[in-house]
């Protein structure tokens, strides 16, 4: 496969759950100020721009925060921003992308651009582009063959999961103190309904961050998303004709995946956002790995604190 398509399908894949994250994380910072009258909005603010990366010296409120993870764009880390960088990617690889998907993914920008999120209330908005990716990875599913090229999308989708799914929980542990913040970070992160039913009743804090990072049978998970990026590395390792399991993006994500697994629960929750900063610190680094690797000569892309 050209490197460039390569190159176009996993950002495709990253791209597409990046927008989906950010518009997840958008909903629970927007839901925390609804239930809590006394979180500190500027605080609260502050700490959920810090966590995507963005250094603001002014004093943020919420229309702040929508603006710039929201709608806005010319803000890189905007749910937007990322969309339309999703279809820019698809538009460079159409030899490859399905007519649906594509259908899909130019429908989805036609509806936000031109700052039409923001006629919408901020919830609907957050919950349109939620939906929208959803069914853009619906149909990518159903209508691509799980070839090389899908494999280099599930491999952009799975590191970019790991690192939204971090940031996250990094939220919700500066909001510890809010009664509703693990609530609500379950909810954000669709794992409410599999969380009561995993644990049967009255659950506490923690266990709630144990299933964000550690359940292997829900697909959010931290752990199951470097998972499902191992096994996307493995497979197109082996198609370059590799031995697989050897490359430093591969022994990276292991190490990750071997910390997070076998470490103890209580060292990580003692020392949850400097935990959740480095897996994202990792995520980034392997995205250096894998274009260096796959890409070499196409263009490579740069992530950096959540920028393309």
């Amino acid at each position: 496969m050209l490197s460039r398509i390569a190159e176009s399908l996993f950002w495709i894949g990253r791209y597409l759950e990046r927008a989906e994250g950010t518009s997840r994380l958008l909903d629970v910072h927007l839901t925390l100020l609804l239930e809590d009258p006394v979180l500190d909005e500027e605080a609260t603010s502050l700490v959920l721009l810090r966590v995507m990366g963005i250094d603001h010296e002014a004093s943020p409120d919420h229309q702040t925060v929508l603006r710039l993870l929201g709608w806005d764009e010319s803000s890189m880390t905007s749910m937007v921003a990322a969309f339309q960088g999703a279809r820019e990617s698809a538009r460079r690889s159409r030899e490859t992308v399905s007519q649906e998907m594509w259908e899909a993914i130019n429908t989805t920008w036609n509806m936000m651009r031109g700052n039409r999120l923001q006629h919408l209330p901020a919830h609907r908005s957050c919950q349109l582009v939620r939906e929208r990716c959803q069914v853009v990875a619906g149909i990518a599913d159903s209508t691509m063959s799980h070839d090389e090229g899908w494999h280099y999308l599930m491999l952009g989708r799975s590191l970019e999961r790991v690192d939204m799914t971090s940031r996250i929980i990094e939220s919700a542990a500066y909001n510890a103190d809010s009664p509703s913040a693990w609530s609500q970070t379950l909810r954000a992160c669709g794992a409410h309904h599999a969380f009561v039913r995993t644990y049967r009743g009255l659950a506490t804090d923690q266990q709630a961050a144990e299933f964000l990072l550690l359940n292997r049978l829900f697909p959010r998970s931290v752990l199951s998303s470097l998972e499902q990026a191992e096994e996307a590395l493995t497979a197109l390792e082996t198609a370059s004709g590799r031995v697989p399991r050897t490359g430093e993006a591969h022994r990276m994500l292991g190490r990750a995946r071997a910390q997070l697994e076998y470490g103890a629960l209580e060292d990580l929750m003692q020392n949850l956002p400097e935990r959740m900063s480095q897996l994202q610190a990792t995520c980034s680094t392997v995205n250096d790995a894998v274009s260096a690797h796959y890409f070499d000569g196409s263009g490579q892309s740069v992530w950096r604190a959540g920028v393309r």
